[in-house]
């Protein structure tokens, strides 16, 4: 989530001398959270929301190439540079073709790896529009909701893209059927959508979605 100052940097690199160290490098554009391992860096990358990551090719747990398409089929779109020592042509074509924006070779220049994501970061950077509902502020391109009456609250990419279908026509009753053919894979049960609207109301209210009964879901009561 990009602050008033500095957009916010998954940084996930397993070298314990280096990682800190490129953190240091950037703190004066980005604000950067380190993880050490690619499962730490996909639990992050699909929970919280990022204005860039800089992934490390060769990660324990999950490869860095394995760690890009795995955030690349669940949806998240969030500019990714891969920085690895692994700078042959056909590896950058590997990172490239699963999913990265950009690729930078080890060892590398600070001031072009900052300027790489600044230009990301502009590039790929979220719209600004939001969606009043009820008394909440929905961002779609951040994953999250906003109240002045508490914290944001930050979704994941699938509670997201349920409640940006929902309010993509606010007059609509969304089937269960028409939900999981456009948001999920169409072997899941319809009951898949029950669970997704119990976490959101559980997480934001009750109020967010509305039930139309025998028929399905629809956006909560908009507001001006």
């Amino acid at each position: 989530m990009t602050t008033a100052e500095r957009p916010s940097i998954l940084l996930v690199e397993d070298d314990a001398a280096l990682g800190p160290l490129i953190a240091e490098l950037l703190e004066d554009d980005f604000s950067v959270h380190l993880a050490v391992n690619g499962q730490d860096g996909l639990h992050l990358g699909l929970t919280q929301v990022w204005d860039a990551m800089v992934i490390d090719r060769g990660l324990p747990l999950l490869d860095g190439i394995a760690l890009v398409s795995a955030l690349r089929s669940k949806g998240i779109a969030t500019p990714i540079l891969i920085l690895t020592a692994l700078g042959a042509t056909e590896e950058k074509i590997r990172g490239l073709d699963a999913g990265a924006n950009d690729y930078m070779s080890k060892p590398f220049d600070a001031l072009e790896l900052a300027a790489r994501l600044r230009a990301l970061t502009r590039t790929y950077g979220r719209p600004p529009a939001t969606l009043g509902i009820g008394d909440w502020e929905f961002d779609a391109g951040a994953r999250s909701m906003r109240s002045t009456y508490g914290p944001v609250v930050t979704l994941t990419a699938k509670e997201a893209s349920l409640l940006e279908a929902l309010a993509s026509e606010p007059e609509r009753v969304f089937t269960r059927e028409e939900l999981i053919s456009t948001l999920f894979h169409p072997t899941d049960q319809p009951g898949v959508i029950d669970t997704y609207v119990h976490h959101l109301r559980r997480k934001i209210s009750k109020a967010v979605i509305r039930t139309v009964h025998g028929l399905g879901y629809q956006i909560g009561e908009p507001h001006d």
